[in-house]
């Protein structure tokens, strides 16, 4: 009980401190200050009690940084869950390295799916004039709407 009272208490706090720092140790100092209220009885108080469990998950949440993605497109040049689709995926991959050594490959097993895609385009545009660069090495690619992450874009 008292992990929500203290869960509801930062979740009304936390809004409250635009252009602040929020960090724990910032919210430790401003639940710690004394606030008069006209509306409270004489000599009421509030005792605040930090949960112990709840630095370490606030702490845990700051060091882990998701990283940056943005929708974008890929061609698909390989796609096929048959009995000789690693086989496929390889073979594409093969081919597409020898011919287009400057260009990033994504080769992926999504249950039962083997997927080969290649570029990192921010645009539909961008994806289609890709596909026609490989449109006579592998005729059947085609765009595909993926997430990137920011890091593939800038290398």
């Amino acid at each position: 009980m008292r992990k929500w009272i203290w869960l509801a208490l930062v979740v009304a706090v936390l809004p409250l401190q635009k252009g602040q720092s929020q960090t724990i140790e910032a919210l430790r100092n401003r639940l710690g200050q004394e606030i008069v209220s006209e509306q409270a009885p004489e000599g009421a108080t509030v005792r605040v009690v930090e949960d112990a469990s709840a630095a370490v998950v606030v702490a845990a949440s700051d060091s882990k940084t998701a990283p940056a993605r943005l929708n974008g497109y890929r061609v698909c040049i390989f796609f096929d869950n048959g009995q000789d689709a690693r086989a496929g995926a390889m073979e594409a991959k093969r081919i597409f390295e020898e011919q287009f050594p400057e260009i990033k490959l994504y080769m992926v097993y999504e249950n039962p799916y083997f997927r080969v895609t290649v570029g990192n385009c921010l645009t539909i545009e961008e994806a289609v004039i890709l596909k026609g660069r490989l449109a006579a090495a592998f005729p059947k690619a085609f765009p595909k709407a993926e997430e990137l992450q920011l890091s593939d874009l800038l290398e």
